[in-house]
Order: C-alpha cells, then structure tokens, then sequence
C-alpha cells in the first residue's frame, strides 16, 4: 500500500525522493497544446467542449498526481513513453508536489465555474490564462515556475531542481550574453514591428487556391 501511495520515487544518490524531470516536460507540453486549442476554439468559434473536457483530463491527471502517486498519472505514463530512450533528469517531489497543487487548486476552480455554472468571466479567462503559461514554462524552457513559489512559501531552498538553477553558481561562457546581442534581439522586434506595418494589408488578404491560381495563369 506504501508504494502506491507516495509522491516521488527513492532514487541511489538522492538524499530526498526525486521525479523525472523529462517526463514530466513531455506531459507539461500534451497538456499545453491541448489546452491552447481549447482556448482558441472557445474565442474563435464560441464552444467550450473542448475546454470541458481539458478541464475533467486534467482533473484526474492532477488528482492521480497529488493524492495518489504521479506514476500512475496517464499523462506522465504518456510522457514517460515518449521520452524513454532519454537518460532521466531527476529533480526533488517536494516543490514538484506543491506546484501541481497549485495547478490542482485553479482546475478545480475551473471545473465548478466552467462545468457546473456553464459560464465564461474574466475570472476564467486569466485561470487558462495562467495555466498556459506555466505549461509554456514548464515545457519549452524547463522551467517550473509554481516551484518557484516553493521557496517563498516555505522559506527554504528547493533541492535538485532542473538544471541545477537552485545552486548560486557562475555562469559558463556559452551562457552568457552580451549587450551585442541584446541589440540583435531588439532589432529583431523592430524588424517584426516595421514588417506588420508595412505588410499588414498585403497579409491580411484571403489566401486562394493554388492550382487556380496556376490555372488562371495559364488561362491568361
């Protein structure tokens, strides 16, 4: 019964139970894709079955996560599939725990207003708002940003956390970056700024039909 029920797993070197970071990227950035067209369907188009139905997989997800044992999760089952060729990067249960509670406590707020209530608010719109983009974090910069809160909550350091931010250390050479650079990205946002104003009518016609528009070509 222990080990069904216990969060993280007793890994030789590790001191505190540990979880597999890349796994749980790869279930971060399910979630996220599906939770973007869920969203985008619900502002495009008006309907939030899709979202509805975000909400209950992510429910149970969340609730398997936290109260039971995240490897028994469906989306960590999933991501531990697809990255299983990949040698594991552990990082410590205890702020992993704390930031899916997190994640626990705005889908349950979804599940009422969103499922019961059949509504829509402000309230709703920064909750998918905020799960997107902690998703984003998590699974494009391996990033997790409710362990950040971890620390500020408890007052203490979280340990064995995905490339070793919680350690103060010195930066390598290639991780550096320079004010040449920081130029090159600020030209970059201007070069995008310019494009959308010179271009934006030009973009903004329908696309058509390639072979009729080869045929009107040859027609001509």
């Amino acid at each position: 019964m222990s080990k069904l029920f216990k969060f993280g797993e007793d890994v030789e070197g590790y001191e505190i139970p540990v979880l597999n970071e890349r796994e749980i990227r790869a279930a971060a950035g399910i979630f996220f894709v599906w939770a973007f067209l869920a969203v985008l369907t619900a502002i495009m188009k008006g309907s939030f079955v899709m979202l509805k139905y975000f909400i209950l997989a992510f429910l149970v997800d969340f609730i398997v996560r936290v109260l039971i044992n995240p490897k028994f999760a469906p989306s960590l089952i999933i991501g531990r599939l697809i990255v299983r060729r990949q040698t594991p990067e552990y990082v410590g249960a205890a702020q992993k725990k704390f930031a899916w509670v997190i994640g626990l406590a705005l889908v349950l707020i979804m599940l009422v207003l969103v499922v019961f209530v059949n509504s829509y608010s402000i309230i709703t719109g920064l909750i998918c708002l905020i799960c997107l983009i902690f998703l984003l974090f998590e699974s494009a910069f391996g990033i997790c940003l409710g362990c950040l809160f971890y620390g500020w909550f408890y007052g203490k350091k979280a340990r064995y956390c995905p490339g070793e931010v919680c350690e103060v250390k010195d930066r390598h050479e290639i991780q550096k970056t320079t004010w040449g650079q920081f130029f090159i990205v600020l030209a970059f946002i201007a070069f995008i700024m310019v494009s959308v104003y010179l271009f934006n009518e030009t973009f903004a016609e329908k696309p058509q039909d390639l072979f009729k528009i080869i045929e009107s070509a040859q027609s001509k």
